[in-house]
């Protein structure tokens, strides 16, 4: 059976940072499969930030919220608990919120606020493929 760590987002928890629901049928529909058990995460959450929460963006290497704060170390230390328990669970596969600067994989806003993206990963995505998990964003779910 295999462990799929997953952006509980998602799977329509309110843990956004608009606090609002983001189900993805392709990913709640593996919820139905014997051979799978996702195990669903926020890392911005597990990095202490509340919902809902300014919406943040990558930018030069860290994370700013719109108003300008820096949240860096938040996302940091929630990619290191996302870490954790993809470890805990062995998990070798994650599906996470495409451009997300947790959890987005390939492409993220590119912190102007302006809808723009950009090469590159979330601090998570990033964090877990280093670590050999490999990450793919929802729009995949339905190859697993």
């Amino acid at each position: 059976m295999e462990r799929i760590l997953v952006s509980a987002c998602l799977l329509g928890l309110r843990c956004r940072y608009s606090g609002e629901r983001k189900a993805d049928e392709r990913v709640s529909g593996l919820l139905k499969r014997q051979d799978v058990v996702l195990i669903p995460v926020c890392p911005e959450q597990l990095g202490g930030l509340p919902t809902p929460r300014e919406p943040a963006e990558r930018r030069d290497g860290g994370v700013w919220n719109r108003a300008g704060q820096e949240v860096t170390e938040q996302f940091f230390q929630g990619a290191g608990e996302a870490l954790k328990l993809a470890k805990l669970y062995g998990c070798s596969r994650a599906i996470l919120k495409e451009r997300s600067p947790s959890c987005g994989s390939g492409q993220v806003y590119d912190g102007s606020f302006q809808g723009k993206l950009t090469q590159g990963d979330g601090v998570t995505a990033e964090l877990l493929k280093k670590n050999g998990i490999t990450v793919t964003g929802e729009s995949g779910a339905d190859r697993i």
